[in-house]
């Protein structure tokens, strides 16, 4: 069996009802996904300057310059090893990452040795936050109704960092985020429109009132 057979449509847990259709597919560009969620360059640097404490502590002691530098070298190398060994395992996950955006929901196929799908429906959507990064790669952040209920491990690393309290799920370190943000936010105000249009129907016909008077939104840039 190859990878992600499973799936009867690529990105998908199951087929999708009639009616829905697949607007934007994309994953975590590897590296990015690396640096940020796995913080590889952080773990190196860290390395790095205990190698310099204990090189410069070995130095006041008298010892000799191999010793110093045998002191730094030795930290940098396990430095190299960690940071490389975050690297793979940032590439297993960004490869193995999905993100799938419907005319009706947004499905988030995260995990690497255990995979889960997980379906985040528009209704439950508030709205959407950008991040842009200097290396051209972009955050999608998910402000979901305060009423769900989210884990924040579960969702480790699509996450946005710190939001303990009131996860948000995050699309990360995508190539074309811009372009991502704009169909998801079009696709947001087309489902808000055609609930509000249900919702006057019912209320014209049965009394009853509109669902929701407040449109998930591409929010500005955030910070």
């Amino acid at each position: 069996m190859r990878e992600h057979d499973f799936e009867p449509i690529l990105g998908l847990p199951e087929r999708p009802p009639e009616g829905e259709e697949i607007l934007w597919q994309g994953k975590p560009a590897w590296w990015s996904f690396a640096k940020r969620a796995l913080h590889v360059r952080k773990v190196f640097i860290f390395f790095c300057l205990i190698g310099a404490w204990y090189a410069y502590l070995a130095w006041q002691e008298g010892n000799s310059v191999n010793y110093v530098v045998m002191e730094l070298v030795g930290q940098v190398v396990i430095g190299l090893l960690a940071a490389g060994g975050l690297a793979l395992i940032g590439r297993w996950m960004a490869k193995n990452s999905l993100y799938t955006v419907t005319n009706r929901r947004i499905v988030m196929r995260i995990g690497a040795s255990w995979q889960a799908s997980i379906n985040l429906p528009f209704t439950q959507i508030e709205a959407v936050d950008l991040r842009k990064h200097r290396d051209g790669r972009s955050d999608i952040m998910i402000r979901i109704d305060p009423r769900e209920r989210l884990s924040f491990l579960f969702f480790w690393p699509h996450v946005r960092p710190w939001r303990l309290h009131r996860p948000e799920p995050m699309l990360r370190s995508l190539p074309d985020g811009g372009e991502a943000v704009r169909i998801l936010s079009d696709a947001l105000q087309r489902h808000l429109a055609e609930q509000q249009g249900s919702g006057k129907r019912r209320k014209d016909g049965r009394g009853a009132e509109p669902q929701k008077s407040e449109a998930p939104a591409y929010a500005n840039d955030a910070r």
